[in-house]
Formats: C-alpha cells, sequence, structure tokens
C-alpha cells in the first residue's frame, strides 16, 4: 500500500479558489504522480461564495463531483442546470465536446466539493449528464455503490471498467470489501479518519493498493471516504 499524504498533494491558490491536487493537473506536475490505472484526477477544491469557474469546455473524459460542504452551481451546454449539494453525484460524460460552468451557488458561504476525472474507454460518445442523491444511510458503516459501469444498484454510468463507492464510518463500524484478482483500488479519505488495511488515514490522504485482495476500512473518526475500483493498469492512456 503506498500512502499519499494530504499535505504532500500540489496546490493551486488562487484567491478565490484553494485547490490540493492529487494528482499532476495544471501547472503542478509530478512524474511520480501522473493519474492511478484509469483514475487520472482528484482535485479538492474550496470556492469562495460566489465565485466559481467560468464556461470552458472538455471532450472524452468521464468527470464527476461529489460536493462536501455547501452547494455547487452547474450549467452546461447540454442544457442541463443544477445545484449539488451534499450527498449529490453528479457525472458528466464529455464525449464529442461540453461546455459548461461550475459557481459557488451561495454569496455568503465557501464551497468545498472533490472533482474527479477518469479516463474513458472509449471516444466520441455523445454528451451525458447524470445526478443522483445518495442518503447518508445508504453509506452509513458501509460502502455504498455510486458509479458503475452499468448503472448497478442505481448508481451512476461510467464509460470504464472503474467502481467507485463512498462510505461514512465512525466508532466500530466497519466494512470489508472483497476485490476481484488483479484489479488495483485507490482509497480516497474525504473528510475525518479512518484506518486502510491497518494504516490511520485523515483527512486528504489517500492510498493505492495493487491487487490488495480486498479492502478493509476501520475505525472512523467522523469519516467520509470514496474507494475506487480500478483495472490493473499503471497510467492513464489518453
Amino acid at each position: 500500500m503506498d500512502i499519499r499524504r494530504a499535505a504532500d498533494r500540489g496546490l493551486a491558490n488562487f484567491g478565490w479558489l484553494s485547490s490540493r491536487h492529487t494528482f499532476s493537473f495544471g501547472s503542478y506536475f509530478d512524474p511520480r504522480h501522473v493519474g492511478f490505472s484509469d483514475l487520472l484526477v482528484i482535485n479538492d477544491d474550496r470556492v469562495s461564495p460566489g465565485r466559481g469557474f467560468d464556461t470552458h469546455g472538455h471532450r472524452d473524459m468521464e468527470i464527476f463531483s461529489y460536493v462536501l460542504e455547501g452547494g455547487l452551481q452547474h450549467r452546461d451546454s447540454m442544457g442541463t442546470g443544477s445545484v449539488i449539494r451534499p450527498g449529490d453525484v453528479q457525472m458528466m460524460s464529455a464525449g464529442t465536446g461540453v461546455q459548461h460552468s461550475e459557481f459557488n451557488a451561495s454569496r455568503e458561504d465557501p464551497v468545498h466539493f472533490l472533482q474527479i476525472w477518469i479516463v474513458p474507454d472509449r471516444k466520441g460518445v455523445a454528451p451525458r449528464y447524470q445526478q443522483r442523491h445518495f442518503a447518508p444511510d445508504e453509506k452509513r458503516g458501509r460502502l455504498r455503490l455510486i458509479i458503475s459501469p452499468d448503472g448497478a444498484d442505481g448508481s451512476l454510468s461510467v464509460y470504464q471498467d472503474a467502481r467507485v463507492y463512498a462510505g461514512l464510518f465512525d466508532g466500530g463500524e466497519r466494512q470489508v470489501l472483497p476485490l476481484a484478482a488483479g484489479r488495483y483500488a485507490y482509497v480516497h479519505v474525504a473528510s475525518g479518519s479512518l484506518e486502510v488495511k491497518g494504516q490511520r488515514l485523515g483527512e486528504g490522504d489517500g492510498a493505492r493498493l495493487r491487487d490488495p485482495g480486498e479492502i478493509r476500512l476501520s475505525g472512523g473518526q467522523a469519516a467520509e471516504a470514496l474507494l475506487f475500483d480500478l483495472r490493473p493498469n499503471e497510467l492513464p492512456i489518453l
């Protein structure tokens, strides 16, 4: 297990935006951290009230947002407009190309969210938008599937052999997730702290695991975590 500590991540600070980069992104480049399998980006973003990302474009990328605090206002060229709040998961398949903007929905409070990119297994698909709310009791003390290739169990669909789980853990709550032989996994602690295979990870920490067989999560202290079940390839194929 290779641990990526929060304090070692890249940092971009534009005043209105503070973003910590788990993997190389924008002006931050570290050849040791250029994605992991098909997981290309985990940006831990905090945006000031009333500020945000003006309209910009993406193509051939699976992009999802996971809000931890506040509200994130989304608008795109598919005609979608929504405010994403804690518990919501938003997935956008950029495909042939999409324009979108993201702003803090509040003029008073900051918004804290994760923006995550997964490299798709195909190019040139029609752009697609999905959003669903996963209530706390669906994630309490267990890993809830939120993203999968086939939309299993009410999860959002992704164009890749990848599955993403979200869980809330506190006290004696624990979860063991078996993985198929040879699979890779990445665990990101969004808030609080917990033990991954017996090692304590805090807010913003992550762990890369290659062919772990299973993932054991325990010892949560107000923890919210994401777990990525990934193909066994070392670098994203762009």
